[in-house]
């Protein structure tokens, strides 16, 4: 039996729909347009000073692929995440740009994005290309969240047991933002919600005693909210100055 016009509409707006909606899910691989340039310093590198509260390694973390961000610096939420980040200039820009990590605040010429040198020019083909890239400063580009590495913990230098501890968390990854933190005994499963500093700075005066296991407070733009639990777990025997892989990568 022939279809009439009313059901062949039906059929057409259903299918539409359905195709919206698997547009919708797949966005979090979406691209984003904006606009970067990049520190003006001579190392090439970040900046050791940044608001994410990295200190030194703050210029060095990933290489040295690194930026400071705007808008995406949202109070610290967004630090340690880690960004695609690629130039649109078929002349000059690969198609695979370079991932970079957020490690300060920072704006120029209306971008969302200041890079380090090394990283501004790792978006070329080339080397030629690079020149002429950093002779522009101010560049379009596109970008979106990227999965990169395990998320890891730097303990503060100036953690002390049982006075003070203190980290920041590096490599974030994924559409949700880290916005809680648990520091809890592995043995009693005791729980000491931590505070947020600044930045990327998570902080306690009373530290739990022995090994000691994460929780992160994953919260997304629509409110939705998961905890997770890192595989691995912060030494008895910690020290201040030392690194931490967790084991995960958020890839939600």
């Amino acid at each position: 039996m022939a279809l009439s016009i009313q059901s062949l509409l039906i059929l057409f707006t259903t299918l539409l729909l359905k195709g919206t909606l698997v547009v919708a899910e797949t966005c979090s691989n979406c691209f984003t347009h904006s606009r970067a340039a990049y520190y003006l310093n001579s190392d090439e590198q970040g900046t050791d000073v940044g608001a994410c509260g990295f200190g030194s390694f703050g210029a060095t973390i990933n290489g040295g692929d690194v930026s400071a961000v705007s808008d995406l610096y949202r109070n610290g939420v967004g630090c340690g995440a880690c960004y695609q980040v690629r130039c649109t200039n078929s002349n000059y820009c690969s198609d695979k740009g370079v991932t970079v990590v957020i490690t300060d605040q920072g704006s120029s010429h209306d971008t969302d994005f200041i890079l380090s040198q090394r990283a501004f020019g790792r978006m070329a083909q080339t080397k030629d290309a690079a020149a002429s890239l950093l002779a522009l400063g101010v560049v379009d580009i596109e970008y979106r969240r990227y999965p990169n590495k395990n998320i890891t913990i730097k303990i503060d230098e100036n953690s002390n047991y049982p006075h003070y501890f203190a980290f920041v968390l590096w490599y974030q990854q994924g559409d949700k933002d880290i916005t809680a933190v648990q520091l809890c005994e592995t043995q009693n499963f005791v729980c000491k919600l931590l505070d947020r500093s600044h930045g990327a700075v998570w902080t306690t005066n009373s530290p739990p005693s022995g090994p000691l296991s994460l929780r992160m407070l994953l919260s997304g733009e629509d409110g939705d909210e998961s905890w997770i639990i890192p595989v691995n777990n912060i030494p008895e025997n910690w020290k201040g100055g030392e690194t931490y892989d967790t084991g995960v990568q958020i890839n939600v």
